[in-house]
């Protein structure tokens, strides 16, 4: 008894313990946490493992000498296997609180592993340590005499064990694999925003937003006057423009909070609107949700058509296909047809991105896909901090093989995406001309948004009217989206 508990309560408990607060002790920021969690646990486990076998009283039998050494490491495993099952691989589940209670030399590793948000590091840590432990052991038993017979059947009935479970968890990893990407770790400003738009922010004294060279025909002078505007991320650069054309400096001056000009997506903005925070949202038209929520709320939206967009579709550089009829974005996203090889490409699987529901280009996808189901999008896992790891739609990544979609001005203008090439829809490119006469299939309008009242705020009317004015379009088409009508 004295064996087993050495090993399993000093060098399986105490010792791992003792090197997971020493790993966190290393951390300095600089070093990958992964790595050093891995190094660390190989390192010290092979120590244990070699200090174990040196041990002067060990049993002469193989099941008594080795069940202790071996436990901990099948125990992990299967362990792990079942909580991969349990939460289909996503270590933002909570069955891996139990787990890492279940692992109690380890806990302060799986802390650190919530607080980062790197939740493999539940499964690395203790398996790492054992499997080193039990070479470290391993190593050095073999060299004490006399030499103890090693029992096959026992052998191979542990080795079957460990590996079958160890394949099972493996195996729910991989299928995650398929449709969960590990996350980039983007920090975007405020949370709500996917590309830079600090050079559209009207506080910024250097940004790139259009001017109008002539005197403005409409004016809001006094900052009390000033509406808030809310929008799609797409459409931040617009009604920043009019902000900027249109409001008072000093009110301008004033909003570094983004109380007047704020960004807050598509899902926010329009929850938003409905409370009453903000008086004009700037997108695409909503999703059956959102009217249905309007509805609900027992307003009626006025949808104020203030330009012309195209919703584009889009494929990395070397990607050989060009184009795609309106019938193939719908079996690609209905997931009949899965190899570009189908439609003329490689013999690739298709890696279909998509946006979160409600917001203004996915709202325009359903609207394509009419009737037709659409499969489900691929996933990122997300670190939330304390809150540990989150899973959200996972943003377009240019693989050769991916295809996403956005609006044009947003993939060409405001992101800049390099390396992809936007595709023709039935032959017809996503050009302004082709936009501007409809030619495009997926031409799309972008609208200011406000609630319909008895009262409305005085200024509301007459800015939707400059808008869809001379002035207004001249900034429209400035920024990068097309005008309404030819002038």
């Amino acid at each position: 008894m004295g064996y087993i508990f050495r090993i399993l309560l000093l060098h399986c408990g105490v010792n791992p313990f003792v090197f997971s607060i020493m790993t966190l002790v290393l951390m300095d920021g600089k070093l990958n946490l992964t790595i050093l969690v891995v190094v660390t646990m190989l390192v010290s486990g092979i120590a244990t493992g070699v200090l174990a076998a040196w041990d002067r009283h060990l049993p002469q039998r193989f099941g008594k000498r080795y069940w202790p050494v071996v436990f901990p490491l099948s125990y992990t495993v299967m362990l792990w296997a079942i909580c991969m099952l349990v939460s289909g691989g996503f270590y933002g589940s909570s069955a891996w609180s139990v787990y890492s209670f279940l692992q109690i030399p380890f806990l302060p590793i799986s802390f650190m592993a919530s607080f980062q948000g790197v939740g493999i590091l539940y499964a690395i840590a203790p398996i790492s340590y054992y499997s080193a432990f039990l070479i470290g052991f391993f190593i050095k038993e073999r060299t004490r005499q006399p030499l103890i017979v090693i029992q096959r059947k026992q052998l191979i009935l542990v080795s079957i064990v460990v590996i079958l479970t160890f394949s099972i968890g493996s195996f729910v990893q991989w299928q995650r694999s398929q449709t969960v990407l590990p996350s980039y770790g983007f920090k975007y400003g405020g949370g709500y925003s996917s590309t830079d738009l600090w050079p559209y922010d009207v506080i910024n004294p250097s940004n790139r937003l259009p001017r109008i060279a002539e005197q403005v025909t409409f004016n809001i002078e006094d900052p009390k006057d000033m509406l808030v505007l809310d929008g799609a991320e797409a459409a931040f650069p617009v009604y920043s423009a009019f902000a900027q054309a249109t409001y008072p400096k000093e009110g301008l001056m004033d909003d570094a909070k983004g109380e007047f000009v704020s960004f807050t997506n598509t899902i926010n903005a329009y929850e938003r609107l409905l409370k009453g925070e903000v008086d004009i949202y700037f997108g695409a038209e909503p999703s059956v949700n959102q009217l249905q929520m309007a509805q609900a709320s027992g307003h009626e939206l006025v949808m104020t058509p203030i330009g012309k967009e195209a919703f584009v579709f889009f494929v990395n550089n070397n990607n050989p296909i060009k184009g795609l009829t309106v019938q193939e974005i719908k079996d690609i996203y209905s997931g009949k047809t899965r190899f570009w090889k189908e439609i003329g490409g490689r013999n690739k699987k298709i890696i279909a991105f998509q946006r979160p529901s409600n917001s203004g280009s996915q709202t325009l996808l359903e609207k394509i896909m009419a009737d037709t189901p659409i499969i489900k999008p691929l996933k990122e896992e997300v670190p939330r901090g304390m809150g540990g790891i989150l899973e959200q739609v996972a943003d377009y990544r240019n693989y050769e093989d991916s295809i996403g979609f956005s609006f044009r001005f947003f993939a060409t203008g405001m992101n800049q995406s390099k390396g992809i090439k936007l595709l023709a829809i039935n032959d017809v490119e996503p050009n302004a001309v082709n936009i501007s006469d409809g030619s495009y299939p997926f031409t799309a309008k972008l609208y200011a948004i406000t609630l319909k009242m008895e009262k409305p705020k005085p200024m509301i009317t007459p800015f939707l009217e400059w808008m869809q004015g001379p002035q207004g379009q001249q900034l429209v088409e400035k920024v990068g989206y097309v005008r309404l009508q030819s002038p």
